[in-house]
């Protein structure tokens, strides 16, 4: 029986994380999401305006006895930029903040280390500003969102943006990705 775990994490627009993670052996589904804010039914374009105080997140449903807890933050930091703070790249605004939200003690312990590690070893020239917080008030993005690289390739912000940043996670985790 697979050992399914949770993480919740924000790194910019959805669109390509959700897409990188559905690429990544041991992950059983990664489905773009809202956390963090304050308005309890969230819709895409209330969160595009920055009035919800949520974030844009990707739950990622994975087989830990096939890739780790801290496999998937390595994962995340390596697709997002921890020390822009509330933005990534031209997503400016706090639902685009870098976000590990965490489901239970041992999460929060495992993101604040590889931060730190991070830190230490002086990784990013600038400081990490990625939070680590408590997941709350989640709730799952509109359906068309959900797959929605994979859906839309065609889509101007999928061509510029998330094709190029996904062949460099491809090349990078070549060998986490699945088989099939």
């Amino acid at each position: 029986m697979a050992n399914i775990q949770q993480a919740t994490l924000a790194g910019g627009c959805f669109w390509c994380i959700e897409s990188a993670f559905n690429s990544v052996e041991g992950v059983e589904r990664a489905l773009s999401g809202y956390a963090g804010g304050q308005t309890d039914t969230p819709t895409y374009e209330a969160v595009c305006k920055g009035d919800t105080g949520h974030a844009e997140v990707v739950r990622v449903n994975f087989d830990a006895d096939v890739i780790s807890y801290r496999e998937i933050l390595e994962i995340f930091f390596a697709l997002h930029d921890p020390t822009q703070l509330n933005r990534q790249g031209n997503d400016v605004g706090t639902q685009y903040r870098g976000a590990v939200f965490y489901h239970d003690d041992e999460q929060k312990a495992q993101a604040e280390a590889i931060i730190k590690e991070m830190t230490d070893e002086e990784i990013w020239p600038d400081p990490v500003v990625t939070e680590v917080v408590p997941v709350n008030n989640y709730h799952e993005a509109e359906a068309y969102h959900q797959d929605y690289f994979k859906n839309n390739p065609q889509n101007q912000y999928c061509a510029m943006v998330v094709a190029p940043k996904l062949a460099k996670f491809k090349k990078t985790f070549a060998q986490r990705l699945r088989k099939d």
